[in-house]
């Protein structure tokens, strides 16, 4: 499994909503709400063997409210 951090930026008024519909799909190990740009921010492991793009295309930015995402890869822990 690859950690990936995705940040979210939501609909005003909506971040509750868009957590909560993170949270029902059972993908994020982490969800905060955070200050800033973002509303949001998750840790998702993404299997080694799906594509990241497409993985979290596919699984979690179709959720109404989400107005804007950053991903950021990561690589080796240290």
């Amino acid at each position: 499994m690859r950690p990936v951090f995705v940040q979210f930026r939501c609909t005003p008024g909506k971040t509750y909503e868009v957590a909560d519909a993170i949270y029902d799909r059972e993908l994020v190990s982490e969800l905060y709400s955070t200050s800033g740009e973002y509303d949001l921010l998750a840790k998702i492991y993404v299997p080694e063997d799906q594509d990241v793009g497409h993985f979290l295309a596919e699984n979690l930015f179709d959720i109404p409210g989400i107005v804007r995402t950053l991903t950021t890869m990561t690589f080796k822990a240290f």
